[in-house]
């Protein structure tokens, strides 16, 4: 077994053991060594996006003081769902490895299926552009700052 998927693993065992939520747990590794750990606890903090991968690129950006994971790889005991998937590439991690599908985990109840669903234009939330004219404003204002080293 890969070590590091092995310890992804005892991040999910943790988090289930501890009703902290799904079995989900991830680690993100830099130059073959874990900069951050994370499980779900969504039940834990009454939060629906703490899912794994997402607490553990908190917990890595934290532990480097940088929100760029450039370089690192995420290990993680399910395919990432769509936010998760979002966090990961907003965070630059180059890859990812996964053990469960998003059919494994629909099997136990999970719904991220849905979310790809609606990726796909295949039904779900409406999206309504409103008062694009006054938000355009503050990007006008964002785009006017030189120096974005500190955003």
């Amino acid at each position: 077994m890969n070590e590091y998927m092995k310890e992804a693993i005892k991040e999910a065992q943790a988090g289930i053991r501890a009703g902290h939520g799904g079995p989900f747990g991830s680690v993100v590794v830099r130059n073959g060594k874990i900069i951050g750990r994370g499980h779900n606890e969504v039940v834990k903090n009454h939060d629906p996006i703490c899912h794994g991968e997402v607490m553990a690129i908190r917990d890595a950006c934290k532990n480097i003081d940088d929100f760029s994971l450039k370089g690192c790889e995420i290990y993680t005991t399910s395919e990432p769902c769509p936010m998760c998937l979002g966090a990961i590439m907003w965070a630059n991690i180059e890859n990812v490895y996964y053990g469960c599908t998003i059919a494994d985990s629909e099997d136990i109840g999970f719904r991220d299926n849905d979310f790809y669903k609606v990726l796909r234009g295949e039904g779900g939330i409406g999206l309504n552009e409103l008062d694009r004219d006054a938000c355009l404003e503050v990007f006008a204002e964002y785009a006017s700052i030189e120096d974005k080293t500190n955003y």
